[in-house]
């Protein structure tokens, strides 16, 4: 009797075990990721081009010495002198918020303000799909999307179409970035950062079979027609 009350003992310290060691195994896995993103649209006056991108670059340099800094990009579109786009990552919800206050912001929203001819339109963004972005070089040509989805049946399973495009994508050469956003309260709005090692790369990758199928897939579900266009970055 003594060495069966024992056993069952015994057996249920295992049990108790497993169940705290399953516990911290769920608890160590990789944390959601709570990089906040912006995304952000200007034009500028076509005169005032190098202005804007010396007012960026002090913004870039200030923020850098911000707490909770990821990183900071800005393109200019390619045929369109003058607009560009800035995307932002930020460590979190809270380093994301105290940098819209800060002297940086300020004076580099002050700086664009008698050269451009738009809004600032800034969008915020969590991360869907990101990966670590492999260096660029002077020819890397960028590439930044929007998508729109529509219906709630498109909008489940958008994710997972993106997560396949942004897979089979990153696996292919010349690719150096290749990153999906979701809009943090439009849930059918999704931004695509790509940047490829050349024009010759990005256009193979046009005519890859699985873009071409992401197309086809894409465009009877979408809200809009996908907005497509390519950069160089502002170093």
């Amino acid at each position: 009797m003594r060495e069966r009350l024992m056993r069952q003992l015994l057996l249920a310290s295992i049990a108790a075990l497993a169940c705290v060691g399953s516990n911290v195994a769920i608890q160590a896995q990789a944390p959601a990721d709570a990089t906040v993103y912006g995304v952000a649209y200007v034009d500028v006056m076509p005169s005032a081009r190098s202005a804007a991108v010396a007012a960026f670059k002090t913004y870039r340099d200030a923020s850098s010495r911000e707490g909770g800094h990821v990183r900071i990009d800005l393109y200019d579109q390619i045929g369109r002198p003058g607009h560009f786009v800035v995307v932002e990552a930020w460590r979190d919800q809270s380093a994301f918020d105290a940098h819209a206050g800060s002297a940086a912001t300020k004076q580099f929203q002050q700086a664009l303000t008698p050269v451009r001819v738009s809004g600032y339109d800034q969008r915020p963004y969590k991360a869907l799909s990101v990966a670590t972005p492999r260096a660029s070089a002077g020819s890397a040509v960028h590439v930044v999307s929007h998508v729109d989805f529509a219906g709630a049946g498109a909008q489940a399973a958008a994710p997972g179409m993106l997560q396949q495009q942004a897979d089979a994508s990153r696996r292919e050469q010349g690719n150096l970035r290749f990153d999906v956003l979701q809009h943090a309260m439009r849930a059918n709005h999704f931004t695509v950062v790509e940047s490829w090692a050349s024009q010759a790369a990005l256009d193979a990758h046009a005519a890859a079979a699985h873009t071409r199928q992401y197309r086809d897939t894409l465009q009877p579900v979408t809200g809009s027609p996908l907005d497509e266009r390519v950069y160089t970055a502002v170093e």
